[in-house]
């Protein structure tokens, strides 16, 4: 439709699926989360772990913080009409620009072009939730103009961050970070958006699916280059089957749950979709741990075994604990079932340590404990006695 009112969609919609232009919109994403894992492989490489990974987070913020408030607007808002998806396209084109900017932010502390791409990405859904405004009426609307005015700030905000001295600008970025979070919480206090359950549990499975597609991607450019140009197969075997295993695992792990049962109001859905930041970053970051122990078996890398072998088992162990965390454990019935993915994790840690093995190490790991899991679902299911108080 050319043109339709931006009221709220309904919350007990059925059949609420992701549309082709939300899909989009998270491909788009890739380009910036590609950016954010190369610039965080080649500090890794170099040995520049500290600098490495924190500008790493602060660059996968804003990734994931514009993905999410679109996201979540849209499950409320969608009316797909031309205004809609003019604004939706207007936030692509800002992404684009936010990832070109990513390598400057990243190296040199100068967050000008993200910054710039990060304002285009957010008056185009300041436009967005002014224009719900315009079309609701009482709590909705306080709400809307609410999300409006916290927006417009937290961009003035970002805009004075780069008059700042460059010494402050890191330490500022925290600031800025901890006002864009409490928006959101603001807004929501006294009427919650009608965001669709199932529609948001699926659209954050799909951009998981993305984030370790693009780990996938990375990896497999980094063994071919490697292969090519130092013909090392021999040594990279154990790094591609490993990598292959783990993200295989971390896919099938995450979707174990129907975890849109649980999002039943904000107080469980807000820490839920926060607590993603750490899923999504971890996720792409075991991409870029791969491509590092690329790197250290072909010789390219000048940092030590476990140093590359940290690249890949710190952010795969994050990965599996904060998935328990945020919805595994809710599903999960007695000592055994809970155990199993805090277990996991501490093994994959402890894989570190295994030098050049680790990867595979790790691969093996999460693929045991993804059959541990189906093994005891099975079991359960089955109804055996001795593990009746056992479930996925």
């Amino acid at each position: 439709m050319a043109y339709q009112p931006m009221t709220a969609r309904s919350r007990h919609e059925e059949h609420r699926a992701a549309t082709p232009l939300e899909l989009f919109f998270d491909l788009c994403f890739v380009v910036a989360v590609a950016s954010a894992g190369r610039q965080l492989v080649h500090a890794l490489v170099e040995g520049h772990p500290g600098s490495g990974i924190t500008g790493y987070l602060f660059v996968f913020f804003g990734v994931w913080w514009a993905w999410m408030n679109f996201s979540w607007f849209a499950s409320a808002y969608d009316v797909d009409d031309v205004p809609y998806r003019v604004a939706t396209l207007v936030q692509i084109a800002g992404v684009l620009v936010y990832s070109a900017g990513v390598p400057q932010a990243f190296n040199d502390n100068d967050w000008t072009v993200a910054v710039i791409g990060y304002l285009i990405m957010r008056v185009a859904l300041t436009a967005q939730w002014l224009r719900a405004a315009a079309c609701e009426q009482g709590p909705a609307r306080r709400t809307a103009l609410t999300y409006a005015v916290g927006l417009v700030v937290c961009q003035l905000g970002w805009v004075a961050l780069l008059a700042v001295p460059e010494s402050s600008k890191r330490w500022l970025f925290l600031v800025m970070v901890l006002a864009e979070l409490s928006v959101p919480v603001i807004a929501e206090r006294g009427h919650q958006t009608q965001w669709h359950p199932h529609h948001i549990a699926e659209r954050y499975g799909l951009f998981t699916i993305i984030v370790l597609g693009e780990s996938i991607a990375a990896a497999t450019v980094a063994v071919q280059s490697a292969v090519e140009e130092h013909e090392a197969l021999g040594e990279l075997l154990p790094v591609a089957g490993g990598g292959l295993l783990t993200v295989f695992a971390a896919w099938w792990i995450y979707f174990a749950a129907p975890v849109h049962e649980r999002l039943r109001g904000n107080r469980e859905a807000i820490p839920w979709g926060y607590g993603h930041y750490v899923i999504f970053a971890s996720a792409a970051a075991i991409g870029a741990g791969i491509e590092v122990a690329v790197e250290h078996a072909v010789g390219k890398a000048h940092i030590s075994a476990t140093a590359a072998a940290a690249a890949m088992t710190v952010p795969t162990a994050l990965y599996l604990a904060t998935v328990w965390l945020l919805h595994s454990r809710h599903f999960k019935r007695g000592a055994v079932e809970q155990l199993l993915l805090p277990v996991s994790a501490a093994a994959v840690l402890a894989c570190t340590f295994a030098g050049d093995a680790a990867v595979l190490a790790t691969g093996l790991v999460t693929a045991l404990t993804v059959a541990t899991g189906v093994a005891l679902a099975e079991r359960s299911r089955r109804g055996d006695p001795r593990t009746a108080d056992l479930h996925l």
